[in-house]
């Protein structure tokens, strides 16, 4: 959701002024030149009670790529319980995923890749427990919009270490180029993302940013996508930021999917459908943890014939496969993991977004009602979108505000990483005076929850970063709420939940573990390509590069005879993260080769040209 304010129209929203900065400063971000080939780190994802998702992504000059995993007890990676090899290439743009199976339930594991005889970041991950266990921690993000400032977030959700896993809920990474929405950080690339190259460039720079990058290390991640991993406003068949001149919905969709799947450590719940990404994680008999898409496969445009009442957006099959499995479920909570407000937000008795659940009324009261109906006593509903902080019950007809009486669950609404919201409060009270079920609200602060779930309650409680456009940030508890086991409503609580932290897990070291032939940083190379896109190419090529020292530098790109085609010099070139765009239309198909020149080296990328 691009703009908080076309909820409230009434109300002024008045633009901040940010300062410019450049994305890559080493003093800033940290020197990544030991990370080489695995510059964008590791992740894991989509914990079972005995298999995890582990992720990296290789920055080769190859064809392809050999990578051995490993996932080991300990942080030394001596307890070694698994192993094995696995291949990428540019049609999986290098990166790796593998699905570990075998493991015990309620373990952390450490893992790491190898490949290039170098190893990546050592990474921490959780499985799930297989059983009932006392209680389950996770921080709930939504909403990171790099352009508007610093991942300070993920950073405070790392300091913690007594979570089981990160939740996030959409909005992963942004479409828009420089300057369109936010103009505190910059892009690449630095135009709007349309095509496969497009998505694929983006998440390797956002997967590039230190807080993202050690999340990732620290934690399991489970991820949905919402909007923005496409375009804004997304739906079925068309988005509202998919404008004349930018192609075919379905294509620009269908490569948005790609990226993500590439990119992001989930396990894919159908292999034989590329648009699905709606699936159960269990959580022993505690937690039953539904990961929705309210926003590409199922959802009709919004603002039309919203008195339908065969209107959707979760789709015909995602809706009878979660009522199936929530009828089926024997676990105490039935948690929903899922992209737009659920509860009903009205102002004069009229709905003031169609984006959210109240432009489909049918089908979430149908919803409702097979809650309701099925005794499905723990509906407790996790929203991202809307950058704003919001703890509701879902009314039925007859709701008691006073009470809770006549509510099918509640739901915990996280406000964003960076993504902005309004630039002022004040106006809350007038908000619940309209609906009386929104028990909680702050409209202004930016930050994350952690969703705490016991045998007996499940609470939410929400912590606030006093400022995202600087990497100095202080972090203070806002508010929480809980509802009881059977009750279905909301209580306030003055205290956040406090974690069992007896025996403090360690965490995955900072460096990777050396490799016995490596003397040190004197066999380094002085430039490493990290990723030339797109490949093939027909009109641009990208260039993302790392310098270990700052260089004076050429670029040459020479056809497959040998034949000089392009020259440009390229100046002095800093320490750290370089990309460059080169024009490549005039070039005829075939194979050629880019090569950027230093004083002490040359470094080689093929690429092949393709007609337009």
């Amino acid at each position: 959701m691009k703009h908080l304010f076309t909820l409230f129209l009434f109300f002024t929203f008045l633009h901040s002024s940010f300062t410019q900065i450049d994305f890559y400063d080493i003093n800033r971000y940290g020197d990544i030149s030991g990370l080489e080939p695995f510059f964008h780190g590791v992740a894991s994802g989509d914990p079972t009670d005995n298999s995890v998702i582990l992720w990296t992504r290789v920055a080769t000059d190859s064809m392809e790529a050999h990578v051995k995993w490993h996932i080991a007890r300990d942080t030394g990676m001596t307890d070694i319980v698994a192993e094995g090899w696995t291949t990428t290439d540019g049609t999986l743009d290098f990166t790796v995923k593998v699905d570990v199976t075998g493991l015990d339930p309620y373990t952390t594991y450490y893992y790491d890749f190898f490949s290039h005889d170098k190893y990546s970041l050592r990474g921490r991950t959780k499985t799930a427990p297989s059983t009932t266990v006392d209680a389950l921690r996770f921080g709930v993000v939504s909403c990171s919009n790099f352009a508007h400032g610093f991942f300070n977030v993920y950073e405070k959700l790392v300091d913690r270490n007594d979570i089981d896993a990160i939740i996030h809920l959409g909005d992963y990474i942004y479409e828009y180029g420089d300057g369109e929405y936010g103009d505190v950080r910059e892009y690449e690339p630095s135009t709007e993302i349309l095509n496969i190259s497009d998505y694929r460039m983006r998440h390797s720079y956002y997967k590039l940013d230190p807080m993202l990058r050690r999340l990732h290390q620290q934690y399991a991640i489970i991820a949905t996508w919402d909007d923005h991993e496409s375009a804004n406003n997304s739906w079925d068949d068309g988005a509202e930021n998919h404008n004349a001149g930018e192609g075919d919905w379905a294509t620009r969709k269908s490569a948005s999917i790609q990226a993500y799947d590439e990119w992001m450590p989930f396990r894919k719940p159908d292999a034989t459908d590329e648009e699905r990404i709606y699936r159960k994680l269990s959580y022993g008999g505690l937690m039953d943890l539904f990961m929705l898409d309210t926003r590409l496969i199922g959802r009709e445009e919004q603002g039309q014939n919203e008195s339908d009442p065969n209107r959707t957006i979760l789709g015909a099959d995602q809706y009878n496969w979660l009522t199936t499995e929530m009828g089926n479920s024997t676990a105490k909570w039935q948690v929903l993991g899922q992209q737009v407000m659920m509860a009903p937000l009205e102002i004069f008795g009229n709905p003031v977004n169609d984006d959210q659940w109240d432009g489909y009324p049918a089908e979430r009261e149908k919803l409702q009602d097979f809650v309701i109906n099925n005794n499905v006593p723990n509906m407790v509903i996790l929203t991202g979108d809307i950058h704003t902080s919001w703890a509701n019950d879902i009314p039925l007809d007859n709701y008691d505000e006073n009470t809770g009486a006549n509510s099918a669950g509640v739901e915990f609404v996280v406000t964003s990483v960076t993504s902005p919201s309004f630039p002022f409060g004040g106006v809350e009270n007038l908000i619940t005076t309209f609906n009386p079920h929104m028990k909680f609200i702050d409209l202004v602060q930016k930050g994350y929850y952690i969703l705490d779930v016991t045998e007996n309650r499940c609470q939410a409680d929400w912590f606030y970063i006093d400022d995202v456009q600087s990497q100095s940030a202080n972090e203070s508890h806002g508010a929480s709420w809980y509802t009881d086991d059977g009750t279905r409503h909301l209580n306030n609580s003055p205290n956040p939940t406090v974690a069992d932290i007896s025996i403090e897990t360690i965490y995955a070291p900072t460096d990777p573990r050396p490799f016995e032939t490596m003397v040190g940083n004197e066999d380094l190379n002085e430039l490493a390509f990290i990723g030339v896109h797109p490949n093939p190419v027909s009109e641009n090529i990208y260039l993302q590069f790392f310098n270990y020292e700052g260089h004076e530098m050429t670029l040459e790109i020479y056809d497959a005879l040998g034949k000089l085609v392009i020259q440009e010099d390229l100046g002095f070139r800093a320490a750290g993260l370089q990309n460059k765009t080169v024009p490549v239309s005039s070039l005829t198909a075939g194979t050629y080769f880019v090569i950027l020149n230093t004083e002490k080296g040359n470094y080689r990328k093929s690429i092949l040209k393709v007609k337009q």
